[in-house]
């Protein structure tokens, strides 16, 4: 039984939703190899998955892996180009990478929604930093 206004999900639906839980938990238990297996397995099924280019963005990211991560986050951005958390990861790793005119670019539409992000204002202190040096 499927509910009353609801329909049985297909068979790629229900695997995704598997595999989502699955890249949760492998992110919980921090087995970060695995997980992006997994994202990876997930994008070929449904490539415009918000919440995995998220998740897998995130994983390259913490590995400093930064060119890998903001592939990812632009992905995400093209499906919730209004995101504030990947907006901020994607402006730090742009930081992270020289890459400061691009980091303001996502500063500048972090700001347009959440103006009051506390870590934003402390990456664009990072930033004026650097450009006083």
């Amino acid at each position: 039984m499927t509910g009353l206004f609801g329909k049985k999900p297909s068979e790629k639906e229900f695997s995704v939703r598997n595999q989502m839980k699955e890249l949760r938990k492998l992110v919980k238990d921090k087995q970060y190899d695995k997980a992006i297996k997994i994202g990876d397995e997930i994008l070929r099924k449904t490539p415009h998955n918000h919440d995995v280019h998220f998740i897998v963005g995130g994983i390259y990211y913490m590995r400093g892996k930064l060119k890998t991560a903001l592939v990812h986050f632009d992905e995400a951005l093209k499906i919730g180009e209004y995101d504030p958390d990947v907006l901020l990861l994607k402006a730090n790793a742009h930081f992270k990478l020289g890459q400061i005119k691009d980091s303001i670019a996502s500063c500048e539409k972090l700001k347009e929604i959440d103006p009051k992000n506390k870590s934003l204002k402390e990456l664009e202190s990072k930033i004026q930093q650097r450009n006083k040096n």
